[in-house]
């Protein structure tokens, strides 16, 4: 149904949303392993970690490191498969495109855990990423790309979904130096991702020192 912006056949749409499925395999493991976190909660290895000398800084940048580097790692995997879907991966790319994703993953776990704080409900932790993270990866170009015919709500919608930058820069790296249309540079999508990846990680951390009554609980 759907081909790439130049025309093509089903390979080029295959390589096309090479890049799409590694980014989701990236987000569903960055995302899952913060549901950990709730259910630590429940158990109560949270209240025990939460009353330990340890800074809370610490805690949050364990899950972080943790999820990232189990999402960056079973990406560097799939990627491996690129070229049974006409997606060539030398070394290179493979060393720059894990590099890039390990910052990713850190920033969609840093969200994860940033949705799961303050919830103590794993379905409703499921519905949230139902409801808003499906949806990111659905509008950040992964299955069609933004054209000068893309309604103007939507576009606006892609724009300022940050997971619409860890596509690109996806693709602007095993791209090999081929030009790309139609999606932001990787000099951009960079910087995006790293603002991104920040940005969550310092709002992880604000949440993890709020103590709340649920904390002790």
């Amino acid at each position: 149904t759907f081909t790439p912006p130049e025309g093509g056949g089903a390979a080029d749409y295959a390589a096309y949303l090479f890049p799409g499925i590694v980014t989701l395999v990236v987000l569903f493991t960055a995302i899952f392993s913060t549901i950990s976190i709730i259910e630590d909660r429940r158990e109560g290895f949270l209240q025990s970690a939460l009353v330990s000398p340890g800074n809370r800084a610490g805690l949050v940048f364990g899950k972080l490191l943790g999820g990232g580097v189990l999402a960056t790692a079973q990406a560097v995997l799939f990627l491996l498969l690129g070229p049974l879907c006409g997606v060539a991966v030398g070394g290179t790319a493979l060393l720059q495109s894990a590099a890039y994703l390990f910052v990713l993953s850190l920033g969609l776990t840093a969200l994860g855990f940033c949705i799961a704080w303050p919830m103590d409900s794993t379905q409703g932790f499921h519905a949230v990423m139902m409801l808003f993270l499906m949806p990111m990866w659905l509008l950040s170009g992964a299955f069609f790309p933004l054209t000068p015919e893309t309604p103007v709500w939507l576009a606006w919608v892609m724009r300022t979904n940050p997971l619409t930058y860890g596509m690109a820069g996806l693709r602007w790296i095993l791209a090999a130096g081929e030009e790309l249309q139609g999606i932001p540079s990787f000099g951009v999508s960079a910087v995006v991702v790293a603002a991104f990846s920040v940005a969550t990680t310092v709002l992880g951390c604000v949440l993890a020192r709020r103590a709340t009554r649920k904390d002790w609980m």
